[in-house]
């Protein structure tokens, strides 16, 4: 089964559905902004995407400019301010399985089908 992190507010991300619609999928919707994620939870996405902690935060947030950018965090404190502050994580991420991918495009998603 697919899982959908997904935040409805976000163009990418609704697009990201569609293209799963299109091919007949139906992932379970995890909207991440109303049930944050843990820091396990995270951790895990992160081993899945095969990716460091600082590339699942979204660079444009103003968070990250303000508290983060030219900081020197460790992964755990990245990881924290994520589980903190869920706005910070890339979107959508679709995970099947043990692997994921981050929707952006949303031909990424052919990845894991």
């Amino acid at each position: 089964m697919i899982t959908y992190l997904h935040n409805p507010r976000c163009s990418k991300s609704r697009l990201g559905l569609e293209y799963l619609s299109e091919k007949g999928i139906t992932p379970i919707i995890v909207k991440y902004l109303d049930t944050p994620l843990n820091t396990e939870e995270i951790k895990q996405i992160i081993k899945k995407l095969n990716i460091k902690p600082i590339d699942l935060i979204r660079k444009g947030e103003d968070f990250y400019k303000k508290e983060i950018k030219g900081n020197d965090f460790s992964d755990a404190e990245l990881i924290n301010a994520m589980a903190e502050n869920p706005k910070l994580i890339e979107r959508p991420i679709i995970i099947n399985g043990d692997k994921a991918v981050i929707g952006r495009p949303a031909e990424n998603i052919d990845e894991l089908l």
